[in-house]
């Protein structure tokens, strides 16, 4: 069997990877979290990967927190530029392939039109910096990779859906977002686009988001909306929301080389959430 490390196992996408290889007899999964493997260690990395001798890593390790980021650059950079530095390394000399996930906050969230892989990057706060920074990283080191960019991703864990059923339980109205754009992405979906890549030498930078767009607000509206809730839903201005750190208002990304490259395509924003909240019971 093909050994495949998964770092940030116990993330909604490692989940999702987990789930999805269950009882898969061509790859063996081995499931990694920071107690297991701390990526911000070279020596650790090294020794770990080296015992192993992988097929391919699958990198979901983050710091995926937007405003503790602003707050402690430092420790982000470790995580999400030294960590995948360090696995860009390692993977180079076992010569295993290396799937690195990063995020649409590498551009500056000012556009007009989707975003496509070859568009210019400029990231406006610590967690888009970082992120960028561990992209450069994977590019300079590893030369089997894959750089996948996804956005407004929800899976099994603490996500955006949960935290509004959640209000919707206790309140007639929500206020969310409405001037902030981008493509829901369930962790169920993007993990079948990694499984897609990996067995493939189709190496590179590629865009992974579900099909379509909305605001925040109306994401909320269809969740009650098949939910079956009569919450509400109050669109407000991110003026208005005075977030501590300002988020993108355009996070379209344009799937281009996957659609461009392979026959792989992501479903619908629209099947992607009825198909988690079925899943989820509700």
């Amino acid at each position: 069997m093909k050994k495949v490390i998964v770092t940030g196992a116990n993330g909604q996408l490692g989940r999702a990877i987990n789930e999805l290889y269950a009882g898969n007899t061509e790859y063996e999964l081995i499931q990694t979290d920071v107690a297991e493997l701390d990526i911000t260690n070279i020596d650790k990395v090294m020794e770990f990967v080296r015992g192993i001798h992988p097929y391919a890593i699958i990198n979901c390790a983050a710091y995926t927190a937007v405003e503790a980021c602003e707050n402690e650059e430092d420790l982000a950079f470790r995580i999400n530029a030294i960590g995948p530095r360090n696995l860009s390394i390692a993977s180079e000399e076992t010569g295993a392939k290396l799937m690195h996930i990063s995020t649409d906050y590498v551009f500056d969230g000012n556009g007009h039109r989707p975003y496509r892989e070859t568009d210019p990057v400029g990231p406006q706060g610590a967690y888009g910096r970082t992120k960028l920074a561990g992209e450069n990283f994977v590019k300079e080191f590893c030369h089997k990779h894959y750089i996948v960019r996804t956005a407004w991703l929800y899976g099994d864990g603490k996500n955006f859906v949960k935290t509004m059923l959640r209000l919707s339980e206790t309140n007639d109205k929500v206020r969310v977002v409405n001037d902030q754009v981008g493509s829901p992405t369930s962790a169920a979906e993007l993990a079948k686009a990694v499984a897609y890549l990996l067995p493939t030498e189709n190496y590179g930078l590629f865009h992974g988001t579900c099909e379509g767009d909305c605001s925040w607000a109306q994401f909320t509206e269809e969740i009650f909306r098949l939910a079956g809730r009569s919450t509400v839903v109050e669109g407000i201005t991110s003026e208005e929301y005075g977030a501590a750190v300002k988020r993108p208002a355009y996070s379209i990304l344009e799937n281009y080389m996957l659609k461009m490259t392979t026959d792989f395509m992501f479903a619908d924003w629209h099947d992607a959430i009825a198909e988690y909240l079925a899943a989820e019971n509700i």
